[in-house]
This record gives C-alpha cells, structure tokens and sequence, in this order.
C-alpha cells in the first residue's frame, strides 16, 4: 500500500434542490442546502452538526461524490481539481447504518474485503496481513472470531460492529473519509473512543469529515472544524473550539451550565430558552422594552434563524471564501503517480467469482441449515412416510394414492425454494448497492457466485426427504428410478428457485414479492395436473409454464413406465389413469425445466441491472 496521499478538500457556495413534479409551480420547489461554504485539510477532523433535517446527509453526500453537483449549485474540490473516476479509490464512506453479513465472523468479513478491493499486484498472503493489521489498529483482536451478529442473531457489540464497517473502508488507506453518524446509538463511552480512533486517522495524514447529531462536550472536543447546518443554510463554519465564542459575539450565549452541542443545536432549531437574547433582535420586537412579557412578543425560530444566518453571512461567510482561494501545497507528479496506481486495483473476475462463492457459502448455510429448516422437513418427510406407509400400484385406487403422493412432492419443492429464494436479493440489496458502488466486483460474478454457492445447500434436505419417503411409502423399489426421481426433484428445486429470485429482483420488496409468488405458485400448482385434468383451452398455456406440472408428469413416467403399454405384467401400465396421461418419454418435460432455469434466472439477473443503474443514477 502507497502512503496515504494528502487531499484538500473545499466546498464553495454548495446547494441542493429536489424540484417538484411536472405541472407544480416554482414555489413547489425544496431547497436542503443553500449556498454552504467550508473546507477540511489533511489531519483535520470536520464535523457537520445540526438538527434532523438539516440537510448534513445530503452535504456528505455531496462531498464524497455519491451525489454529482452538477444541475444543483456551487463547486467541490479536491487538491482545486473536480471530482474524478480515480478519487473514487481514495474516499472511504461508512454509512449510518452497518451493513455487514450477520453470519461471517470479523476477521472472515475483512478478509474477503481485503481479497475482493486490495490492488492485484499484492498475493493473497498480503492480503489477509492487512486485513489483521486492520483488526489490530481498531483494537478487535478480541472478538475477531466472534461472528458479526444482528437483529436475530447474537454476536459482537454496537461499537465493535461499527469499528468493523470503519475497518471495511480504511482496507484501502483512503485519503479522505466519510461517515454518516457513526456514534449512533452507541453509549457515550464507546461514541468517544470512535471519535477518538477518528481523530487519530486524521493526524496519520487523512482527511475526516463525519455528521454528528448532538455529541456529548467530551466528543465536542475531539473536532478541528464544525459546520452548523440550519434549514439547509450554514449558520457557523470554522474552528469547533470557537463556535461559542463566536455565537457569544453575537449576543448569543448559555445563560445555564450547557452541553456547548446541545447549546448549537437549540440555536440552529431557533429554541432561545436559557440563552441571551441579542440586542438587535430585543430591539426589533420590544422597541426597547427591557423584558417579553407576553409569548406572541418573542421572536419565532424564523426570526432567530434569519438573525444567525445574516450574522454569519457578514462575519465570516466572505473572509472564508477568500481563504478558499489560496492555492493548496500538493505534489503534482504524486497526485499522477497515486492515480495510475490505482487502474490495478481489485480482482480479476475469476477472483471475485471464487471469494464470493465460499463467502456465500459461510454466510447462507446457517440458514439453509438451521433447526428450523432440518426440523420442518423431516417432520414433513416422516408425516408423509407415515400417510402413505407401504403404498403400492396394485389397483386403479390405489395409483391415485400414489399419484397424489408423488404431486405432493413436486409442489412440495416448488413452493419452499420460491420462498427461500425470494428472500434473496432484497435482504441482499443494502450490502449489494453499497460494495457495487465501490467496485467491489462485478454483478456477473456475484451472480453466477450467488445462484452456484446455493446448490450444495440446496441438495442436501431434498435427498435426506427423498431417502425417508421413498422407502417409507413403498415407491418402486429400483436405484436407477430413485437416482431419475432425485434428478427430477433436484430440476424442480433450480427452476423454483430461479422463479423465486426473478420475483425478488423484479420487486426487491419481501412482501410485495411474497403476495405475487404465492399468487403463481397457487396458480401453477392448480394447473399441474392432478385437481384439473381438463384445463380450457384459453388457459391450458398455464401448465407450460408450471414447474409442478413437468415435475409431476417426470415422477409418474419414472414411477409406471413401461417398455410395452399394452403387453406389461405391470399393473400400472394398464391402468386408465396413467394411459389418459399421454406421459410418451418425459423429453418435453425435462427440457421444459432445463429452459426455465435458465429463463427465470436471465430474467433475474436483469432485473438486477436495472436496479444497478437506478442506484447509480442516484449517486
């Protein structure tokens, strides 16, 4: 890893409108910032304070790139040169929230970060060195096998996660830094020492610009530089160990002992109680008078905030904007140098492919084999056993027992790989969005990775079933015929599957995602062949489409074929039921399945596309 290069980071007159609807007038128009100046320079710390609302997410993400200025107002430098492809390397961004797999342990999570993001020309060994240096400079030694946990699961502290996600973005030694409030919910003694770990990335030579909402005055001091954003307006900019000074300068101070940011986020909420009114606006509403005697005469949070954003505009706000013009002190040919080192950074596709194969494997086979799972199904296995206990085809009756048997197992697993499957991408979008915007890897590799890691968990509960019923219910009692009925279950499970991960991608919401499935999982099921023999022609398209119909017609062809229909000893030949079938050689049936694992899975993955190109249309 090359030393962390310097950046200079400026913001002049930065604004941000959403515009209203098509038709709406001007007016309907939002302003979340208007015209904030600052800057953060190398070994600094800049904190945007202010209430919710404010607008400090949206200056973050202006300042790291993942929203573009242009079409909204102002300008953003780094080292006086715009935004570019090659910086995008050199900002780390830890969001509000941890977006971390639950399942994986720390050191498992930062390793295959390092793999996946460090430059190719490092081997796999320095890799996973600078995934422990990593662990070691956060201080998570400790707890570096313990598993990552969430809301379900238990596993490492609130402050322990977010030294993790901070781990994740400084594998790159980034010059500069974002994060989005990253002593949320944490306990005052844990927030410090993130504050502090920040502080100390800063003096190493990087440059750290975090959103605070209300620290505590130990905190506080732990910032070179703060922003107090009102309205979208900046009310303050400059040193944090001077905003009181500054707000005492114009007539606005504590009249109680005060957090000094519980003090500013009152002022810029425009609460005035336990504060000195300034002169001017004591003159403005009393003409003089000494005291507010009634409520309707004090000055609303309008009037305070107008007071504050004028005093600044003509205190500080000009003489800022000419500091912003001084050159910045930057090597040229290093700024060159950092910038074509990065073009070999990350994984050749093969790589990814290979890390996010075993990745997805450690992180989804605590829910592919929970007790919850392994229970639920062989207790349906064992109930089934015992339903159709010894079983056999020797009268019309009893076929359509086992036909009944053998449609159960065909919708059986149709319907629990569609719901498994469904769950994916949107549980996945979070972590999927946030590594895709980074270029952890490609969408293809983890594609194929995410649809590949899942067989081997996917074929062990069907064979253990299949091992219980087949020989419980008395089916043909033939090696051959329970390897073709395993391959049958198993193309019902890929192709359920594919169903299901299309629907999730299409909708990426659980439950919008859950109602259409189960929607066509009931249609599919009532068209497959065994509650409907004569489907209406306008509707017999649907039982070409239903996994459960070619499943079902596979199990009952392997089950009572026969090499001559007419002259077999076997039972089942003669029967009705199953010449009414028309069951011929099951070739139509198979390469049906084979097409929808394929179909639902192409459909899936463009789905996922367009969700990529919707998210970086938003950044």
């Amino acid at each position: 890893m090359e030393p962390t290069l310097p950046i200079y980071l400026k913001f002049s007159d930065v604004s941000y409108q959403i515009l209203g609807k098509v038709g709406e007038s001007p007016s309907a128009t939002k302003y979340v910032l208007k015209g904030v100046t600052g800057s953060v320079f190398p070994g600094e710390v800049l904190a945007l304070m202010g209430p919710s609302g404010g607008g400090k997410t949206t200056l973050l993400n202006l300042l790291s790139g993942k929203v573009n200025i242009k079409g909204h107002g102002g300008s953003i430098t780094y080292n006086d040169q715009p935004y570019s492809k090659w910086l995008r390397k050199r900002i780390g961004f830890v969001l509000q929230d941890d977006v971390v797999f639950p399942h994986l342990t720390v050191r498992e999570t930062l390793i295959y970060a390092a793999l996946l993001r460090l430059p190719k020309t490092l081997t796999k060994q320095q890799k996973e060195e600078r995934a422990m240096n990593v662990i070691s400079e956060l201080g998570l030694e400790s707890c570096q096998d313990t598993i990552i946990g969430g809301a379900l699961v238990r596993g490492i502290s609130g402050g322990e996660r977010k030294r993790v996600c901070i781990g994740n973005e400084i594998l790159l030694d980034p010059s500069l830094l974002f994060l989005d409030e990253p002593t949320s919910g944490l306990d005052s003694t844990t927030a410090l020492r993130i504050t502090q770990m920040l502080h100390n990335m800063a003096h190493a030579g990087k440059t750290v610009v975090t959103t605070i909402h209300q620290p505590s005055s130990r905190l506080f001091n732990k910032f070179d530089k703060l922003i107090l954003l009102g309205k979208g307006s900046s009310l303050y900019f400059g040193k944090a160990s001077e905003a009181m000074l500054y707000f005492s300068s114009i007539g606005c101070s504590p009249l109680i002992a005060m957090n000094p940011a519980e003090f500013l986020i009152d002022l810029a909420n425009g609460n005035m109680n336990d504060k000195s009114m300034p002169s001017e606006l004591k003159d403005k509403f009393l003409r003089g008078g000494q005291e507010f005697k009634h409520q309707e005469q004090r000055p609303s949070p309008v009037d305070i905030h107008d007071y504050l954003l004028d005093s600044y505009e003509s205190r500080v706000a000009q003489l800022e904007k000419q500091k912003l013009l001084k050159p910045v002190p930057i090597d040229t040919t290093r700024d060159v140098q950092v910038g074509s080192s990065l073009k070999d950074s990350g994984a050749t596709w093969w790589q990814q492919y290979y890390i996010l194969f075993w990745r997805g494997l450690k992180q989804r086979r605590h829910d592919y084999l929970s007790w919850i799972r392994v229970t639920q199904v062989l207790a349906i296995a064992v109930i089934v056993g015992l339903l159709w206990w010894r079983s056999d085809a020797s009268t019309p009756k009893k076929i359509q027992d086992q036909a009944g048997l053998l449609f159960f197992i065909s919708v059986f697993w149709g319907f629990l790989p569609v719901f498994t499957a469904i769950f994916t991408f949107p549980q996945e979008r979070a972590m999927l969005v946030k590594e895709m915007s980074v270029n952890m890897y490609k969408l293809s590799a983890y594609f194929m990775a995410r649809n590949i890691s899942d067989l081997p968990l996917d074929l062990i509960l069907p064979i253990v079933f299949l091992l219980i019923v087949y020989f419980m219910v008395g089916l043909k009692p033939d090696f051959t015929v329970f390897l073709q009925s395993m391959m049958t279950i198993v193309l019902s499970i890929i192709a359920a599957q594919g169903l299901g991960l299309a629907i999730g991608a299409a909708l990426m919401d659980v439950k919008k995602a859950a109602t259409l499935a189960s929607v066509i999982i009931m249609t599919f099921m009532l068209a497959g062949g065994f509650f409907v023999q004569r489907v209406p022609f306008f509707m017999s398209w649907i039982r070409y489409l239903s996994f459960n119909y070619h499943t079902y017609r596979l199990l009952l062809k392997i089950q009572y074929s026969c090499s001559s229909l007419g002259n077999s000893r076997y039972g089942p030949c003669n029967s009705a039921f199953i010449k009414g079938l028309r069951l011929h050689n099951g070739g139509m049936e198979a390469g049906a399945m084979i097409a929808m694992i394929f179909g639902y899975r192409l459909l899936a993955y463009i789905f996922l596309r367009k969700m990529r190109l919707r998210s970086a249309s938003c950044l």
